[in-house]
């Protein structure tokens, strides 16, 4: 064999060996490029976050003492703390001592939630991270929680108007969590998780179960449930496959509590109806929505139309079936949408000469006949929420009512 035939051979594999070893050196270095870059979005993340030292913490909430004490969990307590150098009011919660959680999965949390800013949710300020101490600084959210307006009735009723609009925020609120990639899964959404601003605007907060969740339409796959009685995804509970539908399920309830202010859960009610759900689902059914309606709305301006297609959407939301339930931004989609039909209604009905109904915060209210002063009757409903209807023949007197 001559040394040019050799050399003949040789020479094209050599080129097609020193192909293959610059294609996988590129490949590599393309690879640990982007590994750089995601450890570098993640380091540029964390760096936008303080990290406080615990005894910074502890000054700024009296030594964690009582009088700080604004909420507790399974997972900690949250204490109201005023951070000296920046004079400004924070939520700061502490994990208890005998949470399990460890470094690397704090680690994470603090990591997912750095990457999600939106109005409907609460701002992640800092953390603290010495020993075993496990500490997340919140922005404080002053006006409480919607479990002290709804269920626990510790503050003032709401009107029809900011229910819908705590539901629309709220919404928003978690749709940006399912929105990212991959997208973040709540698991714990309900009323006490639920904040509310000076504006009145909702703030999704509690992030201590909150899980990465899968890409596409995958499930994530639990080794245990986790979140609250009631407001738990029983396809969740029972196949531990948790996917955005399971907050879906739980948003369901809140929005069957915002048009009705019951409890998730009723032991008074009969077995076949202690979740709310099921109480609800037959009156809903028959589009009689006053049947489940908060009596402090069947006391004051109001539009059932509005809270029947919340509760609606509530039953939806609420379905056995994950498939069955519409996704939250199509939940947002169709609040938005019946709101906008409810208000262009009443913007034409109030223009109508033959109505003789008159206009209090967009709501229209039917004139009610004075048949005495021990007795006053409502023609629409008595003890219900009010219809935009129209009176042509009523000669009647109109009571001043106070529309908030």
């Amino acid at each position: 064999m001559t040394a040019r035939y050799l050399l003949k051979v040789e020479a094209p594999i050599g080129v097609s060996a020193a192909g293959i070893f610059i294609g996988f050196l590129l490949f590599f270095t393309i690879k640990k490029g982007c590994l750089r870059k995601k450890h570098l979005k993640k380091d540029v993340n964390m760096m936008e976050l303080r990290r406080y030292r615990f005894d910074e913490l502890k000054k700024a909430t009296d030594s964690f003492s009582d009088e700080r004490l604004i909420g507790s969990g399974a997972f900690g307590n949250v204490y109201r703390g005023v951070l000296g150098d920046e004079k400004r009011t924070v939520a700061i919660k502490k994990a208890h001592s005998e949470s399990n959680e460890s470094a690397e999965e704090f680690k994470n949390e603090i990591e997912l939630l750095s990457r999600v800013k939106h109005k409907n949710l609460v701002g992640l300020v800092g953390y603290c991270s010495e020993a075993k101490h496990k500490i997340l600084v919140y922005e404080y959210v002053s006006q409480g929680c919607l479990l002290e307006y709804i269920v626990g009735k510790e503050r003032n009723p709401l009107t029809w108007q900011q229910r819908v609009n705590l539901a629309i925020g709220s919404a928003k609120g978690v749709a940006h969590l399912h929105g990212v990639e991959p997208s973040i899964i709540h698991r714990d959404l309900k009323p006490s998780n639920i904040l509310i601003d000076d504006e009145f605007e909702a703030k999704i907060s509690d992030f201590g179960l909150v899980k990465k969740g899968p890409n596409g339409d995958a499930s994530h796959v639990s080794t245990q449930a986790k979140g609250t009685p009631g407001y738990m995804d029983p396809a969740y509970c029972s196949s531990l496959h948790l996917t955005t539908s399971s907050d879906v399920f739980s948003f369901g309830v809140i929005l069957l509590q915002l048009v009705s202010s019951r409890p998730a859960l009723d032991h008074t009610r009969r077995q076949s109806e202690y979740h709310i759900s099921n109480w609800a689902k037959p009156s809903i059914e028959r589009g009689m929505v006053e049947d489940i309606l908060d009596v402090s709305l069947q006391l004051e301006p109001c539009n059932n139309k509005m809270m029947l297609k919340m509760a609606q959407l509530g039953i939806r939301c609420t379905a056995w079936e994950p498939k069955n339930r519409p996704t939250i931004r199509q939940v947002v989609k169709e609040l938005e949408e019946a709101l906008c039909q409810v208000t262009k209604s009443v913007q034409r009905s109030s223009y109508s000469e033959e109505s003789q109904s008159f206009s209090i915060d967009s709501v229209l209210l039917q004139r009610f006949y004075v048949e005495s002063f021990e007795d006053i009757s409502i023609r629409s409903a008595s003890l219900r929420c009010l219809d935009v209807t129209n009176s042509s023949n009523n000669n009647e007197e109109v009571d001043e009512v106070d529309g908030r």
